[in-house]
């Protein structure tokens, strides 16, 4: 057999391999981590342990650092990272770009909690800036309702009550049941920490810095950029404001 023909025979077996993500389209990378009920629940505090949120947020921003991209936002054990729509980052290729990332994602949390964690990934893709807002707003909206359900259930695991027990006790409620719930027992859920209910934030800022031309011996001003990470974000009309600012780079 010829060599090239059978190599050409093998490759055209990657049949996903051609994918791209289309040119100019507004593309989200959404990674999740596999198996961490289990991690967590043996290691960290429940329903929620800002070590958990802190290992979480410093794998956001190497994803924000080594991926690029215009926001990072993470709850739970996710984090989303909107790509620029002009990014061209490894051809657009889906492969690529779902491996790469969770393979960073992985590398970056085992990195931070000397734990062995893996993550996977997928896409999402809009076709303007108002799809966009509306992810972002979709994905905070889950931060919310899962925490209020988190707080709910292990606050009644807290109670004695069994894993089944309390699912069963939460199955059909209402949220103002659910906040009736943790209200009896002196939670008002209202009054949490803001990264709890509504996630993290990260973007870049440029920034003044001051420092010395010993040349001229003179101070000289430039302007930097950094990343800011931003544990209290707003909600509904004020989050979907800042989300349409950090597209359209009018922050």
């Amino acid at each position: 057999m010829n060599a090239e023909e059978f190599e050409a025979r093998q490759r055209a077996r990657e049949y996903f391999h051609p994918l791209r993500v289309l040119a100019g389209a507004w593309t989200v990378i959404r990674v999740d981590g596999r198996g961490f009920s289990r991690l967590t629940e043996q290691r960290f505090d429940k329903p929620f342990d800002a070590r958990f949120c802190d290992l979480m947020v410093v794998t956001a921003q190497a994803l924000l650092a080594e991926v690029g991209g215009r926001y990072a936002y993470t709850q739970s054990d996710e984090i989303s990272l909107l790509l620029d729509p002009a990014s061209d980052l490894f051809g657009r290729s889906v492969e690529k770009l779902v491996s790469i990332s969770a393979g960073i994602a992985s590398a970056a949390f085992t990195h931070a909690a000397s734990e062995s964690a893996h993550f996977d990934s997928r896409l999402w893709v809009g076709v303007g800036v108002e799809d966009v807002v509306d992810y972002f707003s979709w994905r905070q909206s889950d931060a919310t309702r899962s925490a209020l359900n988190g707080w709910c259930y292990w606050t009644l695991r807290k109670d004695g009550q069994s894993a089944r027990q309390a699912s069963r006790t939460l199955e059909g409620t209402s949220t103002a049941d659910k906040n009736e719930l943790l209200f009896r027992r002196g939670i008002n859920f209202n009054g949490l920490p803001a990264w709890q209910r509504r996630g993290t934030g990260l973007w870049w800022e440029t920034h003044e810095h001051t420092g010395f031309d010993p040349v001229r011996g003179a101070p000289v001003t430039t302007t930097r950029r950094r990343m800011k990470t931003e544990r209290d974000l707003p909600i509904k009309d004020a989050y979907r404001q800042l989300i349409t600012a950090l597209a359209t780079g009018q922050k």
